[in-house]
């Protein structure tokens, strides 16, 4: 009877006793979950959801564990968020980051612990090039590169000058440069504002209007890209200044920007309507999961980040204390992209096309973003030669 008593006991033990290491493959995923910028936080989860959907839960036949941290949008949060995902949950890796001060804040905990870290946006110049490092991947692009195609395509219209305008934060310096940096043009005029706080935007194109610039470029991701195109339109200046941007419209924000975004040019390294299987299948299954709901760029990167991940623990069948393998297996970008084929840079940046991207009515009479063109094909970013790792 007490042998019976003590091997039931023993039983309900082990049942209460949490999996032991490496039995679940662990992912933190830092973003953004609360605040106007949620939307674009929630769109990346859902994302990343689905491509573990496809994945059967599973990797390299581990179930997978994601523990989602929300930074709030501020850089001290965000470290502090990475910090507990790698020493207290200690994660296999962590995904996400919308927000280039959040990822630079972010950066040394990753690298100095030697986990593996996927940024799905964020992509300021200085991981690509001084501190890029083993540990550290993107799915998205460097930042400056979006806006480099966007200069591109104004020299193609044979644009002659232009008065750009940005938050002040790691990202919206780096999208400016962007454009300078292919522009052939002039730059009359560049304003910074303050990040996220500022909504008004009447002063920077009050400036933009005196200046007698042919065009206006302009990066605001989020609520900002609604209240900017609100006022773009209100101030009177859609029918007499053209305007270009990256990231100022897409999927989450053009429902609220509606009418406002049509004739808006931008650039981007995915669209919706690319004709590959796998972007066709995301995306089909995307609406049908979430009724309602596009996915966006963010979702796209999102769901590219499952899928590297993924496929470096198939690499090592499970054993994800093989770092040097998994690297060397990512470095390949070997898995099904949804924009399609790319390739890595030294630095871990993708070297990838970028296309134009405008705004129209679909078959339901539904506005939605459209590939219109290839602006640049295998883009590599301006920074990869500053990096010290070589390919």
């Amino acid at each position: 009877m007490k042998k019976a008593f003590w091997l039931a006991g023993a039983t309900i033990l082990a049942l209460a006793q949490p999996a032991l290491a490496g039995d679940t493959i662990k992912i933190g995923f830092v973003s953004t979950f609360s605040g106007p910028t949620a939307v674009i936080g929630n769109d990346m989860r859902n994302s990343f959801e689905l491509a573990l959907d496809h994945l059967g839960r599973k990797m390299g036949g581990k179930p997978v564990e994601v523990i989602y941290e929300d930074d709030g949008q501020k850089p001290d949060v965000g470290k502090q968020k990475t910090e507990k995902l790698i020493q207290s949950d200690k994660v296999d890796f962590i995904v996400g980051y919308i927000w280039s001060n959040v990822l630079l804040a972010s950066l040394k905990t990753a690298v100095d612990s030697k986990t593996f870290l996927i940024s799905a946006n964020a992509g300021p110049s200085q991981l690509a090039g001084e501190l890029c490092s083993p540990y550290v991947f993107s799915t998205s692009w460097q930042n400056d590169q979006t806006p480099q195609a966007v200069g591109t395509y104004m020299n193609q219209k044979g644009v002659k000058s232009v008065f750009l305008i940005g938050p002040n934060y790691a990202a919206g310096k780096d999208m400016l440069a962007g454009v300078k940096s292919t522009f052939k043009g002039q730059v009359v005029g560049e304003e910074y504002t303050v990040w996220p706080s500022q909504l008004d935007f009447s002063a920077e194109l009050t400036k933009a209007k005196n200046s007698k610039a042919e065009s206006i470029f302009v990066f605001y991701p989020g609520a900002a890209g609604v209240q900017f195109l609100n006022q773009y339109a209100q101030a009177g200046l859609k029918g007499q200044i053209p305007l270009y941007t990256a990231f100022t419209i897409d999927e989450l924000s053009l429902p609220l920007q509606k009418e406002n975004a049509i004739g808006v040019p931008g650039a981007q390294q995915w669209v919706n309507d690319l004709p590959n299987p796998e972007n066709k299948k995301f995306v089909e299954d995307y609406r049908k999961k979430y009724t309602g709901l596009r996915p966006t760029f963010y979702g796209a990167q999102s769901y590219d980040a499952a899928n590297l991940i993924n496929s470096a623990v198939i690499a090592v069948k499970g054993d994800t204390s093989k770092k040097d393998e998994m690297k060397a297996e990512m470095e390949k970008a070997n898995f099904k992209s949804v924009r399609g084929p790319f390739k890595y840079g030294n630095n871990h940046i993708p070297i990838q096309n970028f296309y134009l991207q405008d705004v129209v009515k679909d078959a339901d009479g539904q506005l939605s973003l459209k590939t219109v063109a290839t602006i640049v094909k295998d883009d590599q970013d301006r920074f990869h030669d500053k990096c010290p790792m070589k390919k």
